[in-house]
């Protein structure tokens, strides 16, 4: 989240787009409805239901599930074809200008250049920038752009943040792998007119995306897709740079096989229209959980270390090598300039490594970077899942998720556990996950066959419990428990490290293959056995080990002194830090993320006393961009940073995020972390899996064919599974009804249903079915209905109503349906027989997006039928 929910109040503009902020984060949805009191802000709401932020909205659009990107490609074509742009922001901030290599193929026919149909991977070589100098006002042949050109500005770079989720590793090489990287100079052109100038082909590849393809695709009239992406751009109009809008979104976007391009496609529109770092703009994810911020910036997922360190691979030999591949290069024109911030990586990860590893970690063992796993494959959750329906996996920890209601096609997770010698599961009540031998259809013969042990562990409630959490605008705000624990429940810390010593006595006991990352982790804490959060929180901030003098202030932090911010890191060992974002949040000056002041001089709401914000208490990302290439605030009435010319310093509102003294004359761009200096509207080097532009693809089980090129329906690089329970149906087999799911106010996900308030305000399942539809079935509301996929079925109550609407699909009448998630087979009204108990992920497949790994929830095919 590039911005923060307060922030919200600052746009003048707001697409929700894959989220319903009103009923799934009721808190937060206030500034959006602030921003609409007192700035006269438009909304737009965008989904496959007339939900509750659609109630309130300025404008409500139906899509068919699944058809996002198409859509954003109609706004996106819209802006180019209209002159809806921000030109200075185009060519000073992001690539724009940049020419791309000769041989990179557009995917007219579904494929972009460098294909493998039998190992369905990309080559990514042609996804690269050619080599060379500045062409403009050279002779081009072959010119594609028909719009005019701006006027030659000055030239700035823009990139990504030392914050902002780090470039990520979408796939992990395998051993010897070499990496490609981009050339060192760069050639491009200013006046946006050479063929293949990131400009040029961006509006090749979206011309197709014209109102009367997308209708087609989307079931959404073109007059209203026009409608939409009109006043969406509309605060480019006339050129004017000062108003700025905002798009808000949520799993809605990220629950596809194509969910990264989705988001990408959400992020490009914004970089054209120069929203991107400034007051009430930016790409803003809702989190629906109360730290998955933070469980992602502290490696939650396997492909990162904690601040989006990359993980080793076999590849990696040691230290050096490692930080050769991941350590980005500067590339850039020769009249630009890049910061590069991630040229910082070895400070980083050599602090992450004495935070680890303590005393063990010394230079001449490579900061014992060999204690660390180097992952070979992915192990994302589903694959992990498959792998225990395989025999291979045969034992899981499950803390805090309940993996048999979130997994797609549940049962074959329930078939898994089955298999599996042990399962270890964390929480505050009995969970589906906990008692899968109970699951539906399982008879007392077969329980008595399943050979699985299972440990329940009762864990402590997050009111039981203090600690920081990390909220969607990256805020790390500390709470303090309200009540203890009840009975034997322990807090969640004390069963890890209680689990984690007795394994390392086994390795003391017994010795082990490798007992040396074991024996050697850094456990330095007061109670080893229950260590205080406290801690842990100066740990993951960092110390300094010898005195550490910063060059450009003269400050000298002390041996053994908390470090007030990363710019400290050093890759000599002198200095910790369990996570770099997170250092300046527990400073000598005291816990900054336990601060509650609420003076806000700009009125902005920024709180620069409220809490702290990663990175270095910044508010808003990329703020230099809020700037014209001179340093001057596009629009003064909402200023964050600025040029001091005076002090020779950015100063402003926020923390410059941007070198401080920077003067604007050496063209500096306000997006840090890009290694070529500019934000990426073409994502070079195969950083995306699956093209380094966003392409419409349907969902996996689709109605139609896909229309942009027929030829190639999917996602060409999505990953399916195959094992005998991962079954697809087609509309030729009568899977024609689209479904999606979704989630519910009144209950929050699985938990809820366990308390009787909430069950009382929704006290049973349902199905949300279109009135026309019910109708042509004879189905009237409070009727059971059974949806049924290839894969289960699922049966429920229906809710007949006019929330959702049939749509022409390519001239074809198609339906789609809605059910909430919640529901499995334990809970107050499950328990009691009151409710069905089949679930409803058992009729989603295993399809997972090739960059995030995440299964495509939200567009899947079923059947209806009276029970």
């Amino acid at each position: 989240m590039t911005n923060g929910w307060v922030d919200i109040k600052n746009t003048d503009m707001m697409l929700v787009m894959g989220g319903n902020p009103a009923e799934n984060h009721p808190c937060g949805f206030k500034w959006a409805i602030e921003a609409k009191r007192t700035r006269n802000a438009k909304l737009i709401v965008v989904d496959p239901r007339y939900t509750r932020t659609a109630a309130v909205s300025d404008l409500f659009i139906q899509l068919r599930a699944g058809t996002d990107i198409a859509l954003l490609g109609a706004f996106v074509n819209y802006a180019l074809q209209n002159d809806r742009v921000h030109h200075d922001y185009l060519v000073n901030y992001t690539n724009a200008a940049f020419i791309v290599k000769d041989g990179f193929k557009l995917p007219e026919d579904g494929l972009y250049s460098g294909y493998d149909a039998e190992k369905h991977t990309y080559d990514k070589s042609t996804w690269n920038y050619e080599e060379g100098g500045n062409l403009t006002g050279k002779a081009v042949s072959g010119t594609a752009g028909t719009g005019q050109p701006p006027a030659k500005a000055n030239i700035v770079a823009a990139s990504a943040h030392p914050a902002e989720q780090a470039p990520a590793q979408h796939g992990i090489p395998a051993a010897g792998a070499t990496l490609p990287t981009l050339p060192p100079n760069i050639a491009y052109d200013t006046s946006l007119q050479h063929p293949r100038c990131v400009y040029q082909l961006l509006k090749k590849q979206y011309s197709r995306y014209t109102p009367e393809l997308v209708e087609r695709i989307t079931g959404i009239p073109k007059e209203q897709i026009v409608q939409a992406a009109d006043l969406f751009t509309s605060v480019r109009k006339n050129g004017d740079p000062r108003q700025v809008g905002t798009i808000i979104y949520a799993v809605g976007w990220t629950q596809h096989s194509s969910g990264t391009q989705t988001i990408r496609a959400g992020a490009m529109l914004q970089l054209l229209l120069g929203n991107i770092g400034r007051a009430g703009g930016g790409m803003n994810a809702l989190r629906g959980h109360s730290n998955i911020q933070g469980a992602t910036d502290m490696a939650g997922i396997f492909d990162i270390l904690p601040g989006y360190l990359k993980v080793p691979t076999p590849a990696d030999a040691d230290l050096t090598a490692y930080l050769s591949r991941t350590t980005p290069k500067t590339a850039k024109p020769n009249e630009w300039a890049s910061f590069n911030y991630w040229s910082n990586t070895p400070r980083f990860m050599v602090s992450f490594l004495k935070s680890m590893y303590g005393d063990a970690a010394k230079k001449e063992n490579g900061f014992a970077f060999d204690y660390l796993p180097k992952v070979d494959r992915n192990y994302s959750w589903t694959e992990i899942w498959d792998g225990m329906y395989r025999g291979e996996v045969k034992g899981i920890f499950a803390f805090g998720m309940n993996g048999v209601m979130i997994g797609p096609n549940n049962q074959k997770n329930i078939n898994a556990l089955k298999k599996a010698d042990w399962l270890v599961v964390c929480e505050i009540y009995p969970d589906e996950t906990s008692e899968f031998w109970k699951s539906p259809g399982i008879t007392p013969e077969e329980m008595k066959s399943i050979n699985t042990t299972v440990y329940r562990l009762p864990g402590a409630g997050f009111a039981e419990k203090d600690g920081t959490m990390v909220n969607s605008a990256r805020w790390l705000q500390w709470k303090w428990a309200a009540v203890p624990p009840p009975g034997d429940a322990k807090l969640d810390q004390e069963i890890l490290s209680r689990i984690f010593l007795n394994v390392r006595d086994l390795y003391k006991a017994q010795g082990g293959r490798f007992p040396d990352p074991i024996l050697n982790a850094s456990w330095n804490y007061t109670n080893k056995q229950n260590p205080s959060l406290s801690e842990i929180a100066k740990e993951l901030n960092g110390k300094a080990l010898v005195d550490v003098t910063d060059d450009a202030t003269q400050t000298t932090i002390k041996a053994g002194q908390q470090l007030p911010g990363f710019a400290f890191l050093r890759d000599d060992g002198s200095t910790t830090s369990g996570n770099w974002l997170y250092c300046g949040s527990w400073t000598e000056a005291g816990a900054m993320m336990q601060r509650r002041g609420t003076d806000d001089p700009s009125g902005q709401g920024i709180y620069q006393n409220w809490a702290w914000s990663w990175p270095a208490n910044r508010r808003v990302l990329y703020n230099r961009a809020s700037c014209d290439a001179n340093g001057k605030p596009w629009d003064a009435s909402r200023s964050q940073v600025w040029w001091n010319e005076s002090s020779k310093k950015w100063v402003g509102n926020d923390v410059p995020d941007f070198k401080a003294d920077s003067v604007p004359t050496e063209h500096m761009g306000p997006f840090i972390m890009n290694p070529e200096g500019v934000a990426r509207l073409f994502v070079p080097l195969g950083q995306v899996a699956d093209g380094p532009f966003p392409e419409h693809y349907e969902t996996f089980e689709s109605p139609v064919k896909n229309l942009l090129h027929p030829q190639q329906n999917n996602n060409p690089v999505a990953k399916k599974f195959k094992s005998d329970l991962d079954k697809f149906g087609t509309p030729e087999e009568g899977y024609n009804i689209v479904c999606t799911t979704y989630r519910l106010t009144e209950h929050y996900h699985y938990w809820t249903k366990n308390n009787p308030m909430n069950v009382q305000l929704v006290p049973e399942p349902f199905v949300e079915i279109p009135a026309e539809l019910a109708n042509e079935m004879g189905i009237r509301g409070g009727e059971k209905v059974k949806i049924s996929s290839a894969r289960n079925h699922y049966i429920a109550k229906a809710m007949v109503t006019r929330r959702i609407r049939g749509m022409m699909i390519d001239g074809k009448k198609t339906y789609q349906i809605g059910i909430p998630i919640h529901w499995g087979y334990r809970g107050i009204q499950e328990d009691a027989g009151r409710t069905a108990l089949t679930m409803v992920n058992g009729l989603t497949a295993a399809v997972i997006d090739p960059n995030a790994f995440t299964p495509e929830f939200k567009g899947f095919l079923v059947k209806l039928e009276k029970v």
